[in-house]
């Protein structure tokens, strides 16, 4: 059951396109490995995103925002291959980098939600709402938490 979760949950991940499109370069040129990267990451095959998107900023100069992004694209590949102490690395990283980047703090708050830490979760889809209040990413991993975090409470309830 578990391991169907995840398999949902990462599957929604990318359904959702929370990797974020092609990078651009210092001088304007395509990042091709960053962009590959994402699409890979988008299409499900994290190993490879995560492989490209490293390759990527290994290989070629990022400005801060392109770097953010991909640290935030790694952050939902590890997280959708259900490695979420990782993928908060990299989403600490990326907001360090661009407090206003609503997706690590949306791919971050999915972390915390597969470590059971729905305060945190809770928190950080908060801050991802106040920055983009209409992606449903947000809406997604916002019912999430709430249906997780409400369990405990119904059930209690039910046993009173």
């Amino acid at each position: 059951m578990g391991r169907m979760l995840i398999s949902s949950l990462a599957a929604l991940i990318t359904a959702g396109g929370w990797a974020q499109p092609d990078s651009r370069t210092v001088l304007g040129e395509s990042n091709e490995l960053l962009s590959a990267g994402a699409d890979a990451i988008r299409a499900g095959r994290y190993d490879d995103g995560i492989r490209l998107t490293n390759l990527g900023l290994e290989r070629y100069p990022a400005t801060p925002f392109e770097r953010a992004a991909a640290l935030a694209n790694l952050c939902a590949a590890h997280a959708a291959k259900g490695d979420p102490d990782t993928a908060i690395s990299y989403c600490d990283e990326s907001i360090s980098i661009n407090s206003r980047n609503w997706r690590a703090y949306s791919n971050r708050s999915y972390a915390y939600y597969l470590k059971g830490m729905y305060p945190q979760a809770s928190l950080d889809i908060d801050v991802a709402a106040d920055i983009a209040p209409d992606a449903r990413q947000v809406r997604q991993i916002r019912s999430m938490i709430n249906e997780r975090s409400l369990r405990p409470r119904i059930i209690m309830e039910d046993h009173q």
